[in-house]
């Protein structure tokens, strides 16, 4: 059976190396993974509870409406439940936007070393991605992506995504630049705007706006979040999205009717309303950061100044021999040579212990292999 050649030539997305896979490999009883941005405090302790009410009910099908859920986000997030839709995982609404607004050749526009999940889509869905150079500081360059859609008619571009904060850069676009850029492609009717706020919670940059005023000043912007990050329920699969509302009621014509589980619906509602738990993930975070950064300056590694719950830095070296030395000691970071980044890793914020483990670790192997020429 023929298939096409999009599919024959597309690239899975590599997820990070998990502790079992490290510790057969090298032999290892004590792993610190540290590579796929998730919160080190674990799940809420409201969510957990939550979840262990709901086991004795694992016989029957979630609520294919997620209507608590829903009325929590529409109090929390202050948006109409007819705004809101719920997806395994923010992937899943991302391939599902693809597959509503994307007929094959249609294009999808982003930035040089944006998250790879949505150029993984439009291949999948036999769009074509159009990739816009990031600035010289690694941000999206709004600018030059709203001057390309301008420029090219001819490729049908029908979703824009910007990630901000991005991954794995951990840099953001400032509102003046996004109000600048709705300004020029705000409330037009052949093209939606799509912001991944995955991480929005993290950002500490005074500049910065997440995408709610904008999707209630134009009527093609789409926000999408994530549940995996601050709220700790990575391995649950869930994420949230507002949009216009007949975005909305096309979305849930496309999505399976029970897309989204049932613990990860009773643990969503817990979490939401965890403001402690929020909190001290934000803290930790920040707290972590700031270590990162002062550690690394001291080894004379350059980083990004980060508004997600990592830091992407230049190791100076092949980053794939730092970290396969980092694996013998039990680290994980993440290699990110797909993004473009040959010499760099990106590094998830874990607990105290765990990133001074990763400093220590890092220290050490840096003396054992020789800078890049």
């Amino acid at each position: 059976m023929k298939v096409s050649p999009e599919i024959v030539s597309l690239i899975p997305y590599k997820p990070g190396k998990p502790i079992s896979e490290t510790q057969r490999e090298y032999g290892l009883t004590k792993v610190i993974k540290l590579a796929s941005n998730e919160n080190p405090l674990g799940p809420s302790p409201k969510a957990i509870a939550a979840i262990k009410n709901l086991l004795q009910q694992l016989h029957r099908y979630p609520d294919p409406t997620a209507y608590d859920l829903l009325q929590t986000l529409s109090k929390k997030w202050n948006f109409p439940v007819q705004q809101l839709g719920l997806g395994n995982g923010s992937d899943e609404l991302i391939d599902i936007l693809v597959r509503i607004y994307c007929e094959p050749g249609d294009g999808v526009l982003t930035s040089q070393s944006a998250f790879s999940a949505y150029e993984i889509s439009a291949q999948a869905n036999r769009a074509k991605v159009h990739i816009v150079p990031y600035t010289s500081d690694y941000k999206f360059d709004l600018k030059a992506m709203g001057d390309y859609f301008f420029a090219h008619p001819e490729a049908k571009i029908r979703l824009i995504f910007i990630a901000n904060p991005n991954n794995p850069t951990g840099t953001y676009a400032p509102r003046a630049e996004v109000e600048a850029f709705l300004s020029r492609l705000g409330n037009r009717e052949d093209v939606l705007i799509v912001f991944d706020e995955a991480y929005n919670e993290f950002v500490r940059a005074k500049d910065y706006a997440n995408a709610d005023e904008f999707i209630r000043k134009y009527k093609n912007v789409i926000a999408l979040r994530t549940f995996s990050k601050i709220f700790g329920l990575a391995g649950l699969r869930l994420g949230g999205m507002v949009a216009p509302p007949e975005v909305i009621e096309i979305f849930n014509r496309v999505r399976k009717p029970f897309n989204v589980n049932d613990l990860a619906q009773v643990a969503a509602v817990a979490a939401l309303q965890d403001s402690e738990f929020i909190a001290a993930s934000q803290q930790i975070v920040w707290k972590g950061l700031d270590y990162f950064y002062e550690k690394l300056q001291k080894m004379g590694l350059p980083y990004i100044e980060s508004q997600g719950n990592f830091v992407m830095f230049d190791t100076l070296r092949d980053a794939a021999q730092v970290n396969e030395a980092l694996l013998r000691k039990g680290i994980i970071m993440r290699p990110i040579k797909n993004y473009g980044f040959a010499t760099h890793l990106r590094l998830s914020v874990g607990l105290e212990e765990e990133n001074l483990a990763a400093m220590t670790a890092l220290e050490e192997v840096l003396k054992t292999i020789p800078q890049a020429k």
